[in-house]
């Protein structure tokens, strides 16, 4: 990858060492302003960006899923015994592939859909109505496939306000289950798995440095599915946790070459807000963004936003770890004989 960086990342011990304080591991979504700063992220960062109309649209969806959110009813949950039987367990609490999902989040799509067709691009109007009369066997279905990171039958049309919808849903899930155990200490705990979120098991978005107090530059992964974020410490594949041969790329160089304007272009990529970190190890990727360089940067709107770094760093290898619901590919459904789609497709 010719316009790449590659910044030397610090082991371990010396993150450690320079972190200092107590780094909490887990931070939990706002209710109120969760998508509403994810909106204004995606509509700043809409200005003068070559995927800006699609950007915006995506501001459009997340204001959505902020009313969503505001209006959840009263869902089911976990008993407080079944949550200590997880945590003693070394699993997520309301695992997203497993957890038997409630009605509700199917009318959080049909409300958005019909919602997002007033105001869509004319040739996307068609789709969205036709998503907000879904039925029932096609939005449960949808969900199953991308809740279980599968593509083929996956309807990318409707993909991004289903998983929308999804987010919304889990999101209440969690803050619902964190709001009936106030004072008794955190419900959600480490896991085996630590690449994988601590409440629902997804795969992260994308990695957020963060400074609060005395903690410099912690990062969390955040996850794609319910917006909580766990700590994973710097210098660490967040695929497969090895310390060697990590390196961090960016769209700007790093080693000065590239002629006149390689230095200036060499201190932008050490300081870039946006970058991949990438192991040889294993072969794998994750966004990393830093709330320290701009202090508006949103994991799930800049990774979005950075779509072109996702091709470069593909073009030399290295396979995508985190998921973002906004931006999914998926195989074709293969069709019948006579040209119909199989049953319980839409």
């Amino acid at each position: 990858m010719s316009n790449s960086a590659t910044v030397r990342v610090m082991s371990p011990e010396e993150i450690a060492a320079r972190g200092g304080g107590d780094t909490p591991f887990l931070r939990w979504p706002e209710r109120a302003t969760l998508f509403a700063e994810r909106e204004m992220r995606l509509r700043q960062l809409a200005n003068g960006h070559s995927l800006g109309d699609y950007l915006r649209f995506m501001a459009e969806l997340v204001h959505e899923q902020q009313l969503a959110l505001q209006a959840m009813p009263v869902v089911p949950l976990p008993d407080a015994a079944a949550v200590d039987r997880a945590a003693r367990e070394g699993l997520p609490p309301l695992p997203a592939a497993d957890w038997p999902r409630d009605p509700s989040w199917r009318a959080v799509v049909h409300r958005m859909a019909a919602a997002l067709a007033e105001r869509a691009p004319e040739a996307a109007r068609p789709a969205l109505r036709e998503l907000a009369e879904a039925d029932e066997v096609f939005l449960e279905r949808q969900a199953d496939l991308l809740l279980n990171g599968l593509s083929t039958g996956l309807d990318l049309g409707a993909a991004p306000v289903v998983g929308a919808a999804l987010q919304v849903y889990w999101t209440h899930l969690l803050l619902s289950v964190q709001g009936l155990h106030q004072g008794q200490g955190a419900p959600v705990g480490r896991i085996d798995d630590t690449s994988a979120c601590p409440f629902c098991g997804s795969r992260p978005a994308a990695s957020i440095t963060r400074t609060a107090g005395e903690s410099l530059g912690q990062r969390y992964l955040h996850c794609s599915l319910c917006n909580l974020e766990w700590h994973m410490v710097r210098g660490k594949c967040p695929h497969c946790l090895a310390s060697n041969g990590l390196s961090y790329q960016s769209l700007d160089l790093a080693d000065g070459e590239g002629g006149e304007g390689g230095e200036a272009s060499a201190s932008r990529a050490t300081s870039a807000t946006v970058q991949a970190e990438t192991c040889d190890d294993c072969g794998h990727y994750l966004k990393i963004v830093h709330t320290d360089r701009d202090p508006f940067v949103d994991p799930v709107a800049d990774d979005l936003a950075s779509l072109t770094l996702d091709l470069l760093v593909s073009d030399t290898g290295k396979q995508r770890h985190g998921v973002n619901f906004m931006l999914l590919f998926g195989e074709p459904e293969p069709l019948l004989e006579d040209g119909s789609p199989p049953p319980g497709s839409r």
